[in-house]
């Protein structure tokens, strides 16, 4: 009777609750779209999709996804990566509702972990690093700076700490502003940036 009972609790629960993507290997991945044909679509932003890329994926960046129609056959095979998986796993509901009537995957680790599983990668010559690895030293760079001159110069260097971290939770909430996108106007981003348009 409990065993009963506990069933019927988690048809509840879960009666409402929207099916998710599952989660494939890239080995996988790899095997799905040379058999299958199946649709990898890259959901990191152009610039980091243009840096770096798994050849055949197309890119619809999360920041677009529903702007930009995607256009598969329905019941097709759809699967999803962008640098780790974590996006991906974060936006799964999202990018589900985008390709509704197909069967939708998503790529655990990410390119990274194609990279690691030794699938191929397309990478562009005399890249810069990526804006989220050059965000993510910036970002300690300023917090360490902030702490050593604050302990040994001035507690008023301590400043930077909290204005880094307002900074990082205003461009969290709004939109507006973020790390990423301050480093596209950096020279060394610019640069490249300009010469991928021109190829494009």
């Amino acid at each position: 009777m409990r065993q009963i009972g506990s069933r019927i609790f988690s048809l509840a629960m879960t009666r409402d609750r929207p099916f998710m993507p599952r989660s494939i290997l890239p080995v996988e991945a790899a095997r799905l779209m040379r058999d299958e044909g199946a649709v990898l679509v890259d959901v990191r932003e152009a610039d980091e999709h243009a840096l770096v890329r798994i050849p055949g994926a197309r890119n619809l960046p999360l920041s677009r996804l529903e702007q930009v129609v995607l256009a598969v056959t329905p019941g097709a095979t759809v699967m999803f990566h962008c640098r780790t998986g974590a996006r991906t796993e974060a936006n799964a509901a999202r990018l589900l509702a985008r390709v509704p009537g197909c069967q939708v995957c998503l790529i655990e680790g990410g390119i990274d972990g194609w990279h690691a599983a030794g699938l191929p990668v397309v990478e562009e010559r005399g890249r810069p690093m990526d804006l989220a690895r050059q965000g993510q030293i910036a970002v300690g760079v300023l917090l360490m700076a902030g702490e050593a001159l604050g302990l040994l110069v001035s507690p008023w260097f301590h400043l930077m700490v909290v204005l880094v971290g307002a900074f990082l939770v205003f461009g969290g909430i709004t939109g507006q502003v973020s790390v990423m996108q301050l480093l596209r106007q950096m020279p060394w981003n610019r640069r490249f940036l300009a010469v991928l348009s021109a190829r494009a």
